[in-house]
């Protein structure tokens, strides 16, 4: 491992980076979301029970709106696009069909994101800010949103009313069936803005550390392993058996004289 610098090496200098002015970490419960199938957005008639197999989060699209009469705050409107692959039965012991879809749910947040009427231009033709029709700056924030797969928490089978203009006053309304979920998301959502800001800097060390190939047989890597003996265990008998006591064993060895 290289030496630590001491103080006297550290220098101050200049960095771009882009700054968090405000972020926002939400846990949302999205009900009654209906999800599109592939084959048509209706659920066949033969399906009598659906189950989410896996749900990802395939897309998020974002818009950044300055808020009238409150200056340096915005609105983050976020719309996430889901896709859903169900597990479809006729009967609860049959094996189902896969069947796959997609769903979608908005939602807005407020944040501070402050204020800039500068705009920068980069050799490599980005530019951050542009003018509006009346000829002032508009330089909005950057906003992001970190995001994990949700949680499915309910699949069910919904009958909607028969869509309007489809049916046949001589016939009976004909219901559609759709898959509908709720669905737990955990996410984060920032503003940011490039900055110039000034940071320690340390002097620049080639590591110590010289790179190595293990060069060993496989057998012989694969003995220096531990036997993974919590693999074997039931992850609530092993709380268990470190939360006890240890017994202690009194055993006795050979022949004991009846007493």
């Amino acid at each position: 491992m290289s030496e630590i610098p001491n103080a006297e090496s550290i220098s101050a200098v200049p960095v771009k980076l882009d700054r968090v002015f405000d972020s926002c970490s939400d846990k949302d419960c999205i009900t009654n979301l209906q999800v599109m199938l592939e084959s048509g957005g209706e659920l066949p008639p033969q399906f009598t029970s659906v189950k989410t197999r896996c749900c990802t989060i395939d897309n998020v699209c974002m818009s950044v709106e300055p808020i009238p009469f409150n200056r340096g705050y915005y609105t983050v409107d976020i719309t996430y696009t889901f896709g859903v692959e169900l597990l479809c039965y006729t009967r609860a012991c049959d094996s189902p069909a896969v069947m796959r879809g997609t769903a979608s749910a908005s939602k807005s947040v407020i944040l501070y994101g402050s204020e800039s009427s500068t705009r920068t231009f980069f050799s490599s033709g980005a530019r951050v800010g542009d003018n509006d029709g009346c000829c002032g700056v508009v330089n909005l924030p950057t906003a992001s949103c970190q995001c994990v797969d949700p949680i499915a928490l309910e699949t069910r089978i919904c009958v909607l009313p028969p869509a309007p203009g489809q049916q046949n006053p001589a016939e009976p309304p004909v219901p559609r069936r759709a898959v509908v979920l709720t669905l737990g998301v955990f996410s984060v959502v920032e503003l940011t803005r490039p900055v110039t800001m000034t940071a320690a800097a340390y002097p620049y060390s080639v590591p110590a550390k010289t790179c190595s190939g293990d060069t060993d047989s496989p057998c012989e890597i694969f003995n220096r392993i531990s036997f993974p003996t919590e693999e074997f265990i039931p992850a609530a008998d092993a709380a268990q058996q470190n939360a006890a006591e240890p017994l202690r064993y009194e055993g006795f060895s050979g022949w004991q004289p009846m007493q």
